[in-house]
């Protein structure tokens, strides 16, 4: 019994060794590359998740398959993370701006996306019903993150970036959520009945949303008592992750309770219970956290490519491909149209156009394609054909041709313009600190009177050199008012949320206050 207890062990260590070593090889390809491509200056403009998903395609050609990227590896290990970070980053103001598009996208897009992908496959493919529901459940899940990367990257304008980043948020939930009631109707155990459809989706939904908060606004209150950074940062992150797997348990969405935690924590609990050096530091750990867990994802979904399986199924894909591209249109425009019947403000054409063809499908699809029941194993190859060759098809075409429709649509700001005028804006609040500073020695008498006026006339030449080029950017572009203006808004918003949680901090208030310049500012700025 010892030798073979022994033997065991020796063979738990091998396994344990062997998982190690892929896992760092992972790492490594992955970081090496994502870092690669934010150092070559070609390279920049391609978003580096595309270039982690050729390389995976090419060692799936090659037949290197790194790890085996299970449904489970992506839901509840990779996701949470993703979407925390990406919640967490959205302002409320912006969100509650655009709530009814965002909304309407999400819940209805899903609906439309669904019905239109079964409907299609089913006439023009002769696929069966549960092949039909399940890849119109998996493809109706939106995965944004090359192109909102992307939108960072050029300086696209922020109400595109909070409309493609929102909906693909509370979609992803949507998605989950009709994947998990569609899953039983495909293997023949339920039957649709629409009240009772609803009032499943209402549940996981409301227990997602309820969780959420809890959590989120737990956390937020607990952290006004202390001011520990390492401790704080190690709350979101263990909020993230315990969020999804306690929804999970009670029966919930756990995509939007990590989304409902995020929200709280990014906007309200930030706020009243960090200070700015502590929110500084949580939200470049959670950048860092995003990019690493985006490396990893999209090489390995590369690396999981099975090109015969692909070539099998090619008319199917493309009837899929083409079905995606309908319904994602009537669904954008159409309930665009619609949306703007509602709100005071239009989603623009131009706007609704990037929506539409920025809708890629990524890791989410990929995951509920490879949570195919072992009761549909004959189905489930060419499911998870067809998720893979329509996921391609959007990433790498789409997403890499989205650059240029934006070209085309005229929505891509001077970057390098801006980054210019920000960089100006910055010396000059340098140089008057250094002003105050010398003026405040010379008072004290802490410096001699000649040194001082000599230092003070060198640093006013400099200063009165930077106010020029600054009046000279402004008046020959005069487009750099409208985002002087919005600089200034964001700085006079951040400073009263921070003045109403510095009080909350202190004890003199028990609740956050409304901002009152979130309504008055847009007029004095436009």
């Amino acid at each position: 019994m010892p030798i073979f207890a022994a033997a065991e062990a020796a063979l738990e260590s091998a396994a344990i060794e062997q998982n190690l070593r892929q896992f760092l090889l992972v790492l490594s390809v992955s970081l090496g590359v994502a870092t690669l491509s934010r150092v070559l200056s070609w390279l920049r403009n391609i978003p580096y998740t595309l270039l982690l998903l050729v390389v995976g395609l090419g060692l799936a050609i090659l037949n290197v398959r790194l790890v085996n990227l299970s449904p489970e590896l992506i839901l509840f290990i990779f996701l949470p993370p993703l979407l925390f970070e990406a919640a967490w980053n959205i302002r409320w103001s912006n969100l509650k701006r655009d709530f009814v598009p965002i909304g309407i996208y999400a819940v209805f897009g899903v609906v439309i996306s669904i019905i239109g992908i079964v409907l299609g496959l089913r006439q023009f493919a002769g696929d069966s019903l549960a092949i039909a529901l399940i890849v119109g459940a998996s493809l109706s899940a939106t995965d944004p993150v090359s192109v909102v990367a992307l939108f960072r990257e050029l300086g696209v304008d922020k109400r595109l970036t909070t409309l493609m980043e929102g909906e693909s948020l509370f979609n992803d939930g949507v998605a989950v959520v009709a994947y998990n009631l569609l899953i039983g109707i495909a293997l023949g155990i339920k039957q649709f009945d629409i009240s009772v459809t609803l009032a499943q989706f209402f549940v996981f939904v409301g227990v997602g949303v309820s969780i959420g908060a809890l959590i989120g606004f737990g956390i937020s209150f607990l952290t006004q008592r202390f001011d520990l950074p390492l401790v704080e940062q190690s709350l979101t992150l263990v909020s993230a992750y315990g969020t999804y797997l306690v929804a999970e348990e009670l029966g919930g969405s756990g995509v939007i309770a990590v989304v409902t935690t995020g929200l709280i924590l990014g906007n309200f609990g930030s706020r009243i219970g960090m200070n700015p050096r502590t929110r500084l530091v949580v939200s470049e750990f959670w950048e860092f956290l995003a990019f690493f867990v985006n490396s990893i994802v999209f090489l390995l979904i590369g690396d999981q490519v099975r090109f015969d399986g692909l070539i099998e199924h090619l008319d199917s894909i493309g009837v899929a491909i083409a079905l995606l591209t309908i319904t994602r249109a009537v669904s954008i425009f159409g309930l665009g149209f619609f949306s703007n019947k509602l709100i005071e403000k239009d989603v623009s054409l131009s706007n609704q156009t990037v929506l539409w063809w920025g809708g890629l499908r990524g890791s989410v699809s990929v995951a509920l394609a490879l949570s195919v029941p072992v009761a549909l194993a004959s189905e489930r190859d060419e499911i998870i054909a067809i998720v893979f060759g329509v996921m391609l098809f959007t990433l790498l075409v789409q997403g890499l041709t989205t650059k240029f429709l934006l070209q085309s649509l005229g929505l891509l700001s001077d970057q390098s313009l801006r980054q210019e005028y920000t960089q100006l804006v910055a010396r000059r609040v340098a140089l008057n600190r250094v002003l105050d500073r010398l003026k405040t020695l010379a008072d004290r008498q802490e410096i001699e009177s000649e040194f001082g006026r000599y230092q003070m006339a060198l640093v006013e030449g400099q200063l009165e050199e930077v106010q020029e080029n600054l009046n000279q950017l402004r008046q020959s572009k005069p487009e750099l008012q409208i985002f002087a203006a919005e600089q200034l808004k964001d700085e006079l918003l951040a400073i009263e949320s921070d003045t109403y949680a510095e009080f909350i901090r202190a004890g003199q208030l028990k609740d956050e206050l409304a901002p009152l310049l979130q309504d008055v500012l847009p007029e004095q700025t436009t």
